[in-house]
């Protein structure tokens, strides 16, 4: 139970795109994506972690390859995950050629680094081949020589260069199955550069705020960055990078998007900030809610206000809802009416029984 957004985005239109089972770009949702820090080589740890961000909610994963032991490594890797890989690759042409032939569903290149034409030509052969989509990633520290030099330090206009160059280079070997990004440190940067590029050409966008820094200070800077561009209608998969575990990333990529309204994933909890007028601890009693309702993959909306101030009209919006009441006796509302009061030192256990019970009958 939820108000229909203010404001509905029309997002643009894109090509589609397969990465893997994946569909990116056209009429799909936005899709979320990680990456893993483990070496690729340590086939087990990889495992282990492309499953810890899958059911954290990411649609995609990347594997960093640079050498031929991460490539071989995908084969066997890919046996035992559930969503498509991506092989980062940077200059080592064989590095794709072998990510295609083991498995990988989709290479993270810049083609005019990869070499002569002959290079290109080879591995882009092995991605049609071995149905791999290609990602184009342009990235504003590690622009190529002659842009820098053009413009003399990354520019959105020098990232866009970038990108029309490497687009170029695959369309006139007659591949189109790729996506692309323009990515900065700068939030400024990167808004401008995908604001450009999305004006130049209809391929699907991946978006990101490259090395965002640590999980606040991240997450602050991908929120603005992403969130004025999605808000705009652009982008058809994002990557939020954070120094943190990699599910850090998913958990603050799709909070994103459900703050948007764009994709809707498991629980979305309303909660007040607390203060004097609180009549139960509001702060740790949500903590401990994410933490117990994190298994749930409906979405749901549940809102916790410790006071009757602003919680009947935020509890008339949501599916489950706790608003704070006198001398421990809170209300408990359903699908925005009240139902029962529930003592403070119940409501944990109350919210989860009624959330998952709320969570079998949308999946029912």
């Amino acid at each position: 139970m939820s108000l229909r957004p203010f404001r509905d985005i029309k997002r643009r239109k894109t090509k589609e795109i397969n990465v893997g089972k994946v569909k990116v770009g056209g009429n799909n949702p936005i899709s979320v994506q990680s990456m893993t820090n483990t070496l690729t080589t340590d086939v087990k740890g990889t495992i282990n972690q492309i499953n810890n961000i899958a059911e954290e909610g990411a649609d995609i994963v990347r594997v960093s390859c640079p050498d031929e032991g991460s490539t071989l490594a995908l084969r066997e890797i890919i046996k035992h995950v559930s969503i498509p890989v991506v092989a980062d690759i940077h200059f080592h042409y064989k590095r794709a050629i072998e990510a295609a032939e083991n498995g990988a569903n989709c290479l993270r290149i810049n083609p005019g680094n990869i070499g002569d034409e002959k290079k290109i030509h080879e591995v882009l052969r092995a991605a049609k081949n071995n149905d791999c989509s290609i990602r184009v990633g342009v990235n504003a520290g590690s622009l190529e020589k002659d842009i820098l030099e053009k413009f003399r330090e990354p520019c959105p206009e020098a990232l866009v260069e970038s990108a029309l160059r490497n687009i170029k280079i695959l369309e006139d070997k007659d591949f189109f199955n790729f996506k692309i990004s323009v990515k900065s440190s700068d939030v400024f940067l990167s808004i401008a550069a995908y604001r450009q590029l999305s004006k130049l050409t209809d391929y699907p966008l991946h978006l990101g705020i490259t090395e965002a820094g640590s999980f606040v200070t991240g997450s602050v800077k991908s929120s603005i960055g992403l969130g004025n561009l999605l808000m705009d209608g652009i982008g058809d998969t994002i990557r939020i990078s954070l120094s943190d575990n990699p599910t850090q990333e998913v958990k603050i990529g799709n909070e994103i998007l459900k703050s948007l309204n764009l994709r809707n994933r498991g629980v979305k909890i309303i909660s007040c900030p607390s203060c004097a007028r609180q009549a139960f601890q509001v702060i740790d009693t949500v903590k401990i809610l994410e933490n117990k309702l994190a298994h749930i993959k409906t979405p749901i909306t549940l809102s916790i206000i410790g006071c009757v101030v602003n919680g009947p009209g935020e509890a008339a919006m949501t599916d489950v809802g706790i608003t704070g009441g006198g001398k421990g006796n809170n209300m408990l509302y359903l699908s925005g009416v009240q139902n029962e009061k529930v003592l403070t030192d119940d409501i944990i256990d109350k919210v989860v029984s009624e959330v998952e019970k709320k969570a079998s009958e949308l999946e029912n």
